[in-house]
């Protein structure tokens, strides 16, 4: 039974041979699976190769991690790479792939922070190493034979959901107020005047507001990515935009509103790309400036929101603004459809760019 209240089916298959055993047990939501993968497994035991092989091989969690990551390394991003790479440092990922059971899930997610460095992780952070961990537990049995049982996964879920311990995301709100981007801009043009080498912060910004643009995808843009204004818009074609169906090769060409063009036509051509810096670099500096000047809980990415803010309060409808946005379902803007129009917060705005 569990803890749902709903049946469960327990199969354990037990061989012998040759003086070395094999033991696995697997639990399933509806008998018939469980009958049928009872008769597939001791079918495929009773093959001298396959008995061998499930007698010299004891899998670990951290066996399947690993073997994921190198299999789907370039599928997946660099946050799900880092949450993986995490979990391998917990204590479950030295537990053998048959041994880990739902109450082991249970207990890895509670004791998380001993891997991640952060003292408290909120339930949509916990949430996401979950995720992350059960893309592992979908695979391993069908694709390599390593007995990661997908119902303990599943009903960890559902104990850790009902005691609240993990949650989604929630959407997020927050917009820089004028007062805090002048005293960002400001920061960032005194240190360009000091270290004119340095990242172009103002721009990055600039661009960041008036473009949508993800931090990630403002380093992947290339001059031959830009198309000036014409006959029609501005647009930038942006490389490998975020979407849950595909990580790469996601190309999308985006209309840019002038403001965003102006700031990249006004950047120096000495590369091939617009903005040849690092999201490491970028990332920092927008982070440890916000610090110094005591702009509290203001994330890079909130520069977006704002951005797409503005286009609605432009009045802007929603097939529009996900031209530029990139937003494949408009659904997801919908969000904003509270939006009104109203008077352009940077109308008359020293930093905006010249048209």
């Amino acid at each position: 039974m569990r803890r749902d209240g709903k049946p469960s089916y327990l199969c354990q298959i037990a061989r012998k041979k040759d003086g070395k055993t094999v033991r696995e047990n697997r639990t399933f939501r509806d008998h018939k699976t469980a009958k049928a993968w009872l008769r597939q497994r001791e079918a495929e035991l009773d093959n001298p190769k396959a008995f061998k092989a499930a007698t010299q091989e004891i899998r670990t969690l951290g066996d399947a991690i690993g073997r994921y990551v190198e299999e789907h390394g370039g599928e997946i991003g660099k946050t799900k790479s880092a949450c993986l790479a995490a979990i391998q440092r917990h204590s479950i990922a030295g537990m053998a792939c048959g041994d880990v059971g739902s109450e082991d899930i249970v207990a890895f997610a509670r004791t998380i922070h001993t891997v991640t460095g952060l003292a408290a992780p909120g339930p949509a952070t916990i949430n996401n190493y979950l995720s992350h961990l059960a893309s592992v537990f979908a695979i391993a049995q069908k694709a390599w034979g390593y007995p990661l049982d997908q119902e303990a996964m599943s009903d960890a879920t559902f104990v850790l959901r009902k005691q609240q311990t993990i949650a989604k995301s929630k959407q997020r709100s927050r917009r820089p107020s004028l007062d805090e981007l002048d005293s960002l801009l400001a920061y960032f043009q005194e240190r360009t005047e000091r270290a004119p080498h340095s990242a172009p912060m103002v721009d990055i910004i600039l661009f960041a507001v008036f473009s949508t643009r993800r931090m990630e995808e403002i380093t992947r843009i290339r001059w031959a990515d830009f198309e000036p204004a014409g006959k029609q818009a501005a647009r930038v074609l942006v490389r490998d935009m975020k979407n849950p169906g595909a990580k790469k090769g996601n190309d999308i060409w985006c209309e840019l509103p002038a403001e965003a063009a102006t700031v990249i036509e006004r950047q120096p051509k000495t590369g091939e790309m617009i903005f040849p810096y690092t999201v490491d670099a970028i990332g920092s500096a927008f982070t440890r400036t916000c610090k110094v000047l005591a702009i509290e809980d203001l994330h890079f990415h909130d520069l977006r929101h704002e951005g797409v803010s503005w286009l609605f309060e432009a009045g802007w409808n929603i097939p529009h603004v996900a031209l530029v946005s990139g937003h494949r379902s408009w659904a997801s803007l919908q969000r904003y459809a509270q939006l009104r129009q109203k008077d352009d917060k940077f109308a008359g705005w020293k930093w905006r760019p010249a048209l």
